[in-house]
């Protein structure tokens, strides 16, 4: 240090360099001129001319860091992510085939309005002059015959049981599509968070590669300027402890994104590590986010496919309660019988026969067991009633806390984009300043450190603001 204070041209240069900053700082500018004295150029050179430092000049990028760039694949979209997340995704497909069986369901109950017809074929070898002796009230005769008939039944009139029991099963169906609906919006939202986690990790993934070229490039000149006995030992010592912190958070990074692709490859219904060269289409001065989160809320009270499911499955329990009420009502229905006898007992005098009747069945006492189920339908309306309307409070302020958290992250781009700027002048400064001895290595280091979150935390803010939106386009039934 004593012969750089009586270097007259190391002097010279100093004083220059410091009136450069001064210039620069009362500019405002982002960064500041690189100008050493001329003796560390002098050294610079000579390493550059040098062989490459050896291992106990600090350390080396790892092998299998050197190279991060993976495979080109196709490029992939956000739109495109979605759409294939809807074709594959078996969630997708559970929810679809669920619709249909539900449909099924409502054939079914819908059934029991339409006649049913029952065709016969009987042959019977009877011991002679036989009856069924034992069981019941009744004594009747067996007779050796074979003879083929058809038998139908129509339900004339149960006063709408099975009427409600058929708009009860509709409206599950219906519930069941929009459940469906519901599952197609959580997948979307699946994918929106996937694909921006993974642009997240492939941009952090960049600034690590970067930090890891830069760290290396300061051990280097570093290890030169320890050469020329111009800085001591422990500055490249914490040099290359930067320089393993950088490759540290590249290994970090790597890891990141292929875990990143893992999830959206899951989401997208793909059981294949597939690699996607991903294609980022947000804008870098993005809109604002909503204001008025009650406007959204009315919105997506009508919106919201996942409240119209349980709306129509509160819709389905309350006829099915009265369909349950009804029970206590006649049932009014129609039989019919007719058919040939052409191989018969001498007793059977005709060869063919026939009959049509009616019934009415009126209950009467079965041990409390409708009025049991009546009130077991009754109750669980209600509760499917409190069921819409808790989840209506839900929305509401799951929506009012979506827009105030986009609010938030819109507001984090400019914080961190600001703190950026700030973060790499800094750097320019501790970088001008420890060239010319103005300051150590911890300077330089802390400034380097500083800079690399900052970058990090812009990145992260940009994609995190875009999941916000879509988590608030999710919210609002979009």
């Amino acid at each position: 240090m004593n012969r750089q204070r009586n270097n007259p041209r190391l002097a010279a240069a100093c004083v220059a360099i410091l009136a450069t900053l001064s210039t620069a700082i009362a500019a405002q500018q982002p960064s500041l001129p690189d100008a050493p004295a001329s003796r560390l150029i002098a050294a610079l050179a000579q390493d550059s001319s040098s062989p490459a430092p050896s291992a106990a000049a600090g350390p080396q990028i790892p092998s299998g860091a050197q190279n991060t760039t993976q495979p080109a694949g196709p490029p992939l979209t956000l739109a495109q992510a979605e759409q294939m997340a809807i074709r594959n995704n078996p969630n997708i497909s559970v929810a679809h085939l669920l619709a249909l069986a539900q449909a099924q369901v409502t054939r079914e109950v819908r059934s029991a309005e339409m006649p049913t017809a029952i065709g016969n074929l009987t042959a019977v070898d009877a011991h002679d002059n036989s009856r069924i002796a034992a069981g019941l009230l009744n004594n009747p005769s067996v007779y050796d015959r074979a003879a083929g008939g058809l038998n139908v039944s129509q339900l004339i009139t149960d006063f709408g049981r099975t009427h409600n029991l058929v708009l009860s099963a509709e409206s599950t169906a219906k519930a069941q599509l929009e459940s469906e609906h519901a599952t197609e919006l959580d997948i979307t939202l699946t994918v929106d968070q996937a694909f921006y986690q993974a642009l997240t990790a492939q941009a952090v993934l960049k600034v690590a590669q970067s930090t890891v070229s830069q760290r290396q490039a300061t051990s280097d000149q570093v290890g030169a300027l320890t050469k020329a006995k111009i800085r001591s030992d422990l500055d490249l010592s914490f040099a290359d402890v930067q320089l393993s912190q950088s490759q540290l958070l590249l290994l970090d990074a790597e890891n990141s994104q292929q875990a990143a692709l893992a999830a959206l490859n899951n989401v997208l219904g793909s059981e294949q590590d597939l690699q996607y060269a991903l294609v980022d289409e947000t804008n870098s001065n993005p809109a604002p986010a909503p204001d008025d989160p009650e406007t959204l809320v009315t919105a997506a009270f009508t919106a919201r496919p996942d409240l119209a499911a349980l709306n129509d499955q509160f819709l389905a329990a309350r006829q099915f309660s009265t369909a349950e009420r009804d029970l206590w009502l006649p049932t009014v229905s129609a039989m019919a019988a007719a058919g040939g006898t052409p191989m018969r007992a001498d007793q059977i005098q005709s060869s063919w026969y026939g009959a049509a009747g009616a019934n009415i069945s009126i209950p009467v006492f079965n041990g409390f067991l409708y009025n049991a189920e009546a009130r077991d339908a009754k109750l669980r309306a209600q509760a499917a009633q409190e069921n819409v309307r808790n989840l209506r409070d839900t929305i509401a302020r799951d929506v009012r806390t979506a827009v105030l958290n986009a609010q938030t992250a819109y507001q984090r781009i400019a914080v961190t984009k600001q703190l950026l700027d700030q973060s790499n002048f800094a750097l320019d400064l501790a970088s001008a300043r420890y060239k010319i001895g103005l300051s150590g290595i911890v300077e330089i280091s802390e400034a380097q450190l500083n800079q690399t979150q900052a970058e990090i935390d812009n990145t992260n803010a940009r994609y995190a603001y875009q999941t916000a939106l879509a988590v608030v386009r999710f919210e609002v039934g979009q």
